[in-house]
């Protein structure tokens, strides 16, 4: 069994491009050849199939084959992986998120007072 840092370094390397995340979106919506990803694209099918081969090592898409054509899949598990990393971090997001807010709501007088002096 492969640990799950090698697991998560593919995952969010596979992720860390902008065509494998738009390859992901489009595959939301269900099974595509690389010929149909490739449709209205400025990529070839070649290309896109490299792309969907890194999404496939990385666990976050499975191809199937029906007669002659091969099928990317969206895998759920790898995302519910990556999303659970980085739901680690959640805690520390709103923290700051309440911070920058306490910031925003103060009264503008307040923000604009020189230190030491009476409000």
């Amino acid at each position: 069994m492969e640990p799950d840092e090698d697991r998560l370094d593919r995952i969010f390397m596979a992720l860390s491009d902008r065509t494998r995340r738009a390859v992901l979106r489009r595959l939301r919506d269900g099974p595509l050849t690389a010929g149909d990803l490739a449709a209205g694209v400025s990529l070839s099918q070649p290309t896109v199939s490299k792309h969907l081969k890194v999404l496939e090592a990385a666990g976050l898409i499975s191809r199937h084959r029906d007669g002659t054509r091969l099928y990317g899949v969206l895998a759920i598990d790898s995302l519910v992986r990556a999303a659970v990393y980085v739901s680690q971090f959640e805690e520390q997001v709103d923290a700051r998120l309440d911070r920058l807010a306490a910031i925003v709501e103060r009264p503008r007088e307040e923000l604009h007072e020189e230190p030491g002096e009476a409000p």
